[in-house]
């Protein structure tokens, strides 16, 4: 299974410290050159951009051929470029996995048949497989731009808590 990342959920993992759950969880993660630009880009937090400017082993780049802009439409034409890209990569492997927040990219990757999850759903995969403590992962999402839908931190946490209860009996 190959995994591409969008830069978003990179973003977030590096400035809650938490960017050692990918290589944990999926061994290697593989980015578009757009979005190794997008995490290096002057106006990214400089946690961000000290991690772009020297990679990891696990984090690979790959070039990605990008449609022409004659050929971007619907959801597609509201994206941007690392979004476009990410998805282009991943829909390139069969049995891809792209991690995006975005929820219109996320939408395009499910109608192109590319599974897909966010910062959040990789935060709960790491929880479940012992290399986090949900809660605080989500304390120090909140320090961050990341929104945090109520509803959504409220599930995942209950989930969460069922998981423990099950697992001490």
């Amino acid at each position: 299974m190959v995994v591409v990342a969008d830069t978003s959920p990179l973003n977030y993992l590096v400035l809650i410290g938490e960017i050692g759950l990918l290589p944990k969880l999926y061994r290697r993660v593989v980015v578009p050159q757009a979005v190794m630009d997008e995490l290096k880009h002057p106006g990214a937090p400089e946690p961000v951009t000290e991690f772009a400017a020297n990679p990891p082993d696990w984090l690979e780049t790959a070039a990605t051929e990008m449609p022409t802009a004659g050929s971007i439409t619907g959801i597609m034409a509201d994206l941007d470029a690392g979004e476009i890209a990410a998805i282009t990569l991943a829909a390139s492997h069969p049995d891809s996995l792209l991690l995006m927040d975005e929820i219109a990219g996320r939408a395009e990757a499910s109608r192109l048949g590319i599974r897909s999850t966010g910062t959040l759903g990789i935060l709960r995969d790491a929880a479940n497989a012992g290399f986090v403590e949900l809660s605080s992962a989500f304390q120090k999402l909140q320090t961050t731009t990341f929104r945090l839908p109520a509803s959504v931190i409220a599930e995942l946490l209950a989930e969460d808590a069922l998981r423990k209860g099950r697992l001490r009996d």
